[in-house]
């Protein structure tokens, strides 16, 4: 499965080190920036994540920033994004069993990276659910 990352100067780390748990888990990786610690702005990362999965490039994306807040605002601003900020180990498996979420956000300044990383494995390794979840799922999608 191909994976887009997208991070902003906040995520920037924290991305890096997702990008070679991910490549070292036989993923295949598209890395749409940023490159450096370099002040930037999160909605252009983000825009080019979700533009990554919406022209089917890629089947799911994990886009980082401060907080995972802004890069959630705006990937959900596409109704064929479900973008999910996750914090916990159960609130990524939900994101995906429940919501089928494509995109997974999450916020550099909020967890470690120890957490980020079983949050990513979690957060892959989940399936949809289906079932009464996917009539509420088609309710908010595209």
């Amino acid at each position: 499965m191909k994976i887009v990352l997208g991070a902003d100067h906040g995520g920037f780390e924290l991305k890096e080190d997702i990008k070679a748990f991910l490549i070292d888990s036989k993923y295949e990786v598209v890395d749409v920036g940023c490159s450096s610690t370099d002040s930037v702005d999160y909605p252009d990362f983000a825009e080019k994540g979700v533009t990554q999965i919406i022209n089917g490039s890629c089947g799911l994306g994990i886009l980082i920033c401060g907080t995972g807040i802004g890069m959630s605002i705006t990937a959900n601003r596409h109704p064929e994004i479900r973008a999910a900020n996750c914090h916990s180990e159960y609130t990524a498996k939900m994101s995906r069993e429940h919501n089928n979420a494509n995109v997974l956000c999450l916020g550099a300044r909020v967890i470690d990276r120890e957490l980020a990383l079983t949050i990513v494995r979690i957060w892959l390794k989940s399936e949809f659910a289906g079932g009464r979840h996917q009539r509420r799922v088609e309710k908010f999608s595209g």
